[in-house]
């Protein structure tokens, strides 16, 4: 695995990128909207009473809409690991694709199974059929999640595997690793947080209905369905934010680091409320102040990755020098892991000719080292410290903007709650209010996608965790190939989202009725 021409890199990088951030525009809503409308059901399941059904038969139906174009552009994005991404694929192929193959056999027949009953069988099967129709097709799609993002999980914290060097792989050898406390925590908060995307769009929806005096009894149910379902989801989502946070300083401190712009380590350090970076800060190891201002809350870092006031949070600085304690001892240097990496990709290629030779014994030597020195590898294929930096402006803002945004989530949903349930409110005669509500819609994706830049430009430069650099991963392709595609996805994908829009747009005017 030799150095590729950058440009290829780049591209390739966009091209993923792209896939992701527009597939991901569809997810959100799926597993939120899903969820909602199999509530709405279940109240009609249990009062018989007719209207919830009509409200659950519209939101069933820009449920549909968005499904079917989520599940396209999730097609494309996995073919590209083999397109774009051979060497990432050949390297961990055996470990990546096992849960990926468990979403596609049993997640997705699952919910392919039964959306065909959910949409179609309102006059065919029972109403409680039905009913377990709509929570199972849900079920499935939320475990289709489940399986990729234990996926994504595990390029972050790499567990239950070893390396086979006569074939070159990551072999799995303990399944059940991979669902480790990263993995299971990284599903809740990511599942959680879709639904909020979910509830600001019912919300808004509604809003809109009400705004314009129509449909106001089927408004007004959505709506306390959705800020209910919504503040709850909202309060899930810091709680798993929170766990988020402490497996990340435990496993990745660097993307703890760059989350905070945090060069210097602290005792007690404390976490940014609000702060701008300073643009004149160039180099990591320079004397410039990182802020150009900043507002702490005293300790709240500190607590928030080791659940210790006074616990000690690395900065950039003390992860490139190491010489600090952690939970494996003390933090190596970035030339030392650097070095270590060297040796294990020299023990690789020495152990290659060892057994090609058939000098058994030198071959034995050689997979030792190789042994004791892999959990440094992808640091031999690093040039400088800078390198090993991800980029801290787009993490820093990245992460506080989508915090600052839950927290409006929360305040949002609780005021619709509020006016829902409590008699002497009605919630249709706060104007502005539901104006908000209605723009507030877009925020949802906006903190859905910021949660993504801060879980993947907050780990570069690796595909896999310490182990393989996004330098090394990609296919020996010409670089041309990669970028026409790009445009052609951008093209494709743009239409598809006009297309879902448009026809969203056209439902939604429309309004609910019975077919």
């Amino acid at each position: 695995m030799e150095l590729l021409d950058v440009s290829l890199v780049n591209w390739s990088r966009a091209q993923f990128t792209l896939t992701a951030m527009y597939h991901w525009i569809f997810v959100p809503l799926t597993l939120g909207l899903g969820i909602i409308q199999a509530i709405m059901e279940t109240i009609y399941y249990r009062t018989g009473d007719e209207k919830w059904k009509k409200a659950t038969k519209f939101w069933m139906t820009l449920f549909g809409v968005n499904f079917a174009i989520g599940v396209a552009t999730g097609i494309i994005l996995e073919f590209e690991f083999g397109t774009n991404w051979s060497n990432y694929s050949w390297f961990v192929g055996d470990i990546f694709g096992a849960p990926l193959a468990i979403e596609g056999i049993l997640a997705f027949f699952l919910e392919a199974t039964f959306i065909s009953i959910m949409f179609f069988g309102w006059n065919k099967v029972g109403k409680g059929f039905h009913l377990t129709s709509t929570w199972l097709t849900i079920f499935g799609a939320t475990l289709s999640a489940f399986w990729i993002l234990v996926a994504n999980a595990w390029m972050q914290h790499p567990v239950g595997m070893e390396f086979n060097p006569d074939t070159v792989r990551n072999e799995m050898v303990d399944f059940w690793a991979i669902l480790s406390p990263f993995a299971l925590n990284k599903f809740f908060h990511s599942v959680v947080s879709s639904w909020i995307v979910g509830s600001l769009f019912v919300l808004g929806v509604s809003a809109w209905f009400l705004i314009k005096k129509r449909e106001t009894d089927f408004a007004k149910k959505s709506i306390k369905v959705a800020a209910t379902f919504g503040l709850v989801a909202s309060i899930l989502t810091a709680v798993s934010g929170d766990g988020s946070a402490y497996n990340v300083a435990q496993e990745q401190p660097m993307k703890l680091a760059a989350m905070e712009g945090l060069y210097n380590g602290q005792k007690g350090a404390g976490l940014v409320a609000v702060g701008i970076l300073n643009p004149d800060k160039k180099a990591y190891n320079d004397s410039v102040d990182p802020y150009l201002m900043n507002i702490t809350i005293p300790k709240a870092l500190s607590f928030l990755g080791y659940r210790d006031f006074n616990a000690f949070v690395p900065g950039i600085n003390d992860i490139l020098q190491g010489g600090y304690q952690t939970k494996d001892g003390v933090a190596l240097s970035f030339a030392e892991r650097n070095e270590k990496g060297k040796i294990a990709k020299k023990a690789l290629a020495d152990y290659k000719k060892a057994k090609a030779d058939k000098d058994t014994v030198a071959a034995a030597q050689h997979k030792a080292t190789l042994k004791e020195n892999f959990d440094h590898f992808g640091y031999a294929y690093l040039d400088s410290p800078e390198q090993a930096i991800p980029n801290v402006p787009i993490t820093f803002y990245s992460f506080h903007i989508m915090v600052t945004l839950g927290m409006y989530f929360i305040v949002l949903f609780a005021l619709f709650t509020l006016l829902s349930y409590v008699k002497k409110y009605d919630v249709g005669k706060y104007k502005w209010l539901l104006w908000v509500a209605l723009l507030s819609i877009p925020l949802g994706y906006v903190a859905s996608q910021l949660g993504w830049l801060v879980a993947e430009v907050g780990r570069q430069p690796w595909a896999i965790q310490d182990l393989l650099p996004v330098n090394v991963s990609v296919s020996a392709i010409a670089a041309q190939s990669v970028k026409i595609t790009s445009f052609l996805f951008l093209a494709l994908f743009t239409t598809l989202l006009i297309a879902e829009i448009r026809i969203m747009l056209k439902q939604i005017k429309k309004g609910p009725h019975h077919e």
